[in-house]
């Protein structure tokens, strides 16, 4: 009996114990709390004397650091031919690292935000890929209230301008709130010309019954629809896989400064996949010169694997990105404007002529890329593609590409 009493009070002896030990914890987890919540301030001297015992020194105060940001958008464009793309990438030219270089040298951005852009909350509304070029890119960010744009453009190259900066909500996101993409594609009308015929590029015109087939084959494009064959890697039980594709006209045909003929495909959507635009270019361009039909169209968007050709992606630009639903919400509210960039227009058209159309015509006339990739398409089956068979769930798969906007 005296055993199991003895037993009794030594556990309860040990809980009292643990109980201690728990109460003594927290007690000290609460003290560091409070420590952590109490303004400290900072002895600089003995600090300072410190590092410099240990081989080190404190970087100076730098003013921009306390320059008050709110969030922006800016309007950008620039011609892509010499570079590797909008996004940023390590050892590439692109056009992000050369934007976030002049903005820390304007301290629009501090080095912390230059080395991790997500401190200044940047994003671009369209990711574009090597030598693809944006008219009228929207990108946001966070900005200090005095811009000199004048100042900030002399340390940009010649054929990277930013024309425009708008104040925005605390909440705006350049891609989130981006309701639709509009791109262009410009090439020569010799492109249409039937591929048994031989035809100069400087001289030919496109017929009328030509250039209404042209239109027709495109307007196949439109609705939702599901564009796995016109991307890389995706399934076709994949949702993001289905696109919607508001309207897809061509422009009549316009002689360029060299004397050949071009037209302009224009392509407005909600969202584009990486290569989307491209291939759908590249098959319309098939189809009108009789390499194939509008059946392997109606086939490629259902779940078959087809082999399409993409056409090259100099005619390519990012032409324009709405945002109707965020002008309608807040546009009229006194205190942000809508992002329509009407005043900005005059110097983006004069900056399109002279650096990205201009490029596209005197590319297109020397070097021909447009009728070197014509030589290919022949060499494409148009049928299901033997290589790579399609795979089940793709529900499951990665989203690689998925709202890549992207488009190239």
């Amino acid at each position: 009996m005296s055993e199991a009493l003895d037993k009794l009070e030594q556990d309860n002896l040990a809980r009292k114990n643990a109980k201690e030990v728990e109460n003594q914890s927290v007690k000290e987890t609460n003290q560091v709390k409070r420590n952590l919540k109490r303004k400290k301030w900072v002895d600089w001297k003995a600090q300072d004397a410190e590092e410099a015992a240990n081989g080190t020194k404190r970087a100076p105060f730098d003013p921009a650091d306390r320059i008050k940001r709110k969030k922006s958008a800016i309007l950008l464009s620039y011609c892509g031919a010499k570079y590797f793309g909008m996004q940023r990438n390590p050892g590439m030219q692109t056009i992000e690292e050369e934007l976030f270089k002049a903005m820390l040298k304007h301290k629009w951005i501090t080095e912390d935000s230059f080395e991790q852009v997500q401190i200044a909350c940047f994003q671009r509304a369209a990711r574009t890929d090597k030598g693809v070029s944006a008219a009228r890119q929207v990108c946001s960010v966070k900005l200090p209230e005095e811009l000199d744009l004048q100042a900030f453009n002399q340390d940009l190259p010649p054929e990277i301008r930013l024309f425009g900066v708008e104040r925005v909500t605390k909440g705006f996101n350049a891609k989130d709130q981006c309701n639709a993409r509009t791109y262009t594609y410009t090439l020569p009308t010799v492109a249409f010309a039937a591929f048994d015929e031989q035809h100069e590029q400087n001289t030919y015109r496109i017929p009328a019954p030509i250039l209404e087939r042209v239109s027709d084959t495109l307007k196949l494009y439109e609705g939702t629809k599901n564009f796995h064959n016109f991307t890389s890697k995706k399934n076709f039980l994949d949702p993001s896989a289905k696109r919607f594709i508001m309207s897809f006209t061509c422009s009549e045909p316009f002689q360029s400064p060299q004397g050949i003929e071009f037209v302009t495909l224009k392509v407005k959507g909600q969202s584009f996949m990486l290569h989307q635009i491209r291939k759908m270019v590249g098959l319309a361009i098939a189809i009108v010169r009789g390499n194939t039909t509008t059946t392997s169209l109606e086939r490629a968007l259902t779940e078959e694997r087809l082999d399409l050709p993409m056409a090259p992606g100099l005619g390519l630009v990012l032409d324009t990105v709405h945002y109707e639903r965020y002008n309608d919400r807040y546009g009229k509210d006194g205190i942000h404007a809508p992002l329509t960039w009407e005043a900005q227009e005059q110097q983006v058209q004069e900056f399109i002529e002279k650096h990205i159309y201009s490029n596209i015509y005197k590319t297109e006339a020397e070097e021909r890329n447009l009728l070197d990739w014509l030589s290919t398409l022949h060499f494409h089956s148009y049928d299901t593609r033997r290589d790579e068979a399609s795979t089940e769930g793709g529900g499951n798969q990665k989203k690689q590409n998925d709202d890549d906007d992207g488009e190239e």
